[in-house]
């Protein structure tokens, strides 16, 4: 069986990228000040901060069924089977359009869904396993399987450094967000499973990242990989919105904690960037299962 996999945009894998890994990558669409755009095909990151930045009107989207159908077609023209990783289905409906086309005729035995309520770096780990478990032979449901039996092995932190996006796109109110500001709550969310949640708050990015790095620490020892002591079943990953240097500071003090593994460092989804803004951090991690 010839195998193809496929991901979106969500997972901060670039078209650049997905032509090099030989995947497919599902643009997701946006809408600013009325225009519609696609990321990484008509918008860039650094396009998409400059309107971000400057008061634009940024409405996230999900592709069309029609759009996904079209893009399955297309990848079925030159392979058996397809293992689709999107987003996770707590924070977009586009899983659960995927799953339910998944279902229909055309495309059963076909397209496998992997819901694995992950989102950016750690979505990204787990296309990057999938291809190599098609590497090494594996089928679609087979590939599907294992991937969804270490779905909830991962955790993500993320520190925003301003309250405003977050009140823009309603997760908090307008009163909060200004008793914030006028405090300088750095609010902590996490990503446990599948949506995005409170997990503590803190009056600078210092302490934030401090809290972070402790949080992933324990959640690494106690339920990632709690069987080595070094924990080398782990791994581990940084992402940002905006502010690339910021981020690799952030990323000597995770390395500090974590000497012995290989850290990487990327851009946030645009999906993501939009509701908590630029100078935004997070550290992630997940277990190795390859």
């Amino acid at each position: 069986m010839k195998v193809a996999i496929m991901t979106d945009s969500n997972s901060g894998i670039t078209q650049k990228e997905a032509k090099e890994l030989g995947i497919f990558v599902l643009p997701m669409p946006f809408t600013i000040d009325g225009q519609e755009y696609e990321e990484d095909i008509n918008l860039s990151q650094d396009e998409f901060y400059d309107k971000l930045m400057n008061g634009a009107e940024v409405f996230t989207s999900q592709p069309a069924a029609g759009e996904v159908t079209k893009f399955f077609n297309n990848i079925l023209k030159d392979y058996d089977q397809i293992v689709h990783i999107p987003m996770s289905s707590g924070l977009s409906g586009s899983c659960q359009t995927a799953l339910m086309l998944s279902d229909e005729e055309e495309f059963k035995d076909k397209v496998y869904v992997v819901d694995s309520q992950r989102i950016s770096v750690t979505q990204k780990y787990d296309v990057l396993d999938a291809i190599e478990l098609a590497k090494q032979g594996k089928d679609a449901k087979e590939i599907h399987d294992i991937l969804m039996d270490n779905k909830l092995n991962a955790t993500i932190y993320i520190t925003v450094n301003t309250l405003e996006y977050l009140k823009k796109g309603g997760r908090i109110t307008p009163a909060a967000a200004a008793l914030g500001g006028l405090l300088k709550i750095k609010p902590i969310l996490t990503i446990q499973g599948e949506k995005l949640d409170s997990f503590q708050k803190t009056r600078t990015m210092a302490k934030a990242n401090k809290i972070m790095i402790n949080a992933a620490l324990e959640d690494i020892k106690t339920r990632i990989d709690p069987e080595h002591d070094d924990m080398s079943g782990a791994r581990i990953m940084i992402a940002y919105t905006y502010d690339k240097e910021q981020a690799l500071e952030f990323k000597k003090q995770v390395e500090e904690t974590f000497p012995n593994h290989e850290i990487i460092c990327d851009p946030l989804s645009l999906s993501v960037a939009c509701h908590i803004g630029p100078h935004s951090l997070a550290i992630a991690a997940c277990k190795k299962i390859i």
